[in-house]
């Protein structure tokens, strides 16, 4: 079974969002860099069309709703509100961001 979140933490002035599973390990993930992984089926249709990842670094995640128990959708502040993040993709981006996969 996967690791479920103890406790999620919105930092504005840094721009990271910071979970603490319930394994005892953390991540901290920018928004741009969830902005930039959005899931939805418009953000997802332009990257497998090879679109050109939008410039993020701006965009800041102004709120976050649990779903039902699986994930959360995030909304930020250019207006994007589609997308919702499985618990199990948010610790696959924290792992990568810890391996150096991806800019965080």
């Amino acid at each position: 079974m996967s690791a479920l979140p103890r406790r999620i933490t919105v930092h504005s002035a840094s721009r990271l969002l910071h979970i603490e599973w319930d394994d005892d390990t953390e991540s901290a993930l920018s928004h741009a860099l969830l902005r930039q992984r959005c899931r939805c089926a418009f953000c997802t249709k332009a990257a497998r069309a090879g679109a050109a990842p939008e410039d993020c670094s701006e965009v800041a995640l102004t709120e976050v709703h649990e779903m039902a128990g699986t994930g959360v959708n995030l909304v930020f502040s250019d207006g994007h509100r589609r997308g919702i993040y499985p618990w199990a993709y948010l610790r696959e981006l924290g792992a990568q961001c810890e391996a150096g996969a991806v800019g965080s």
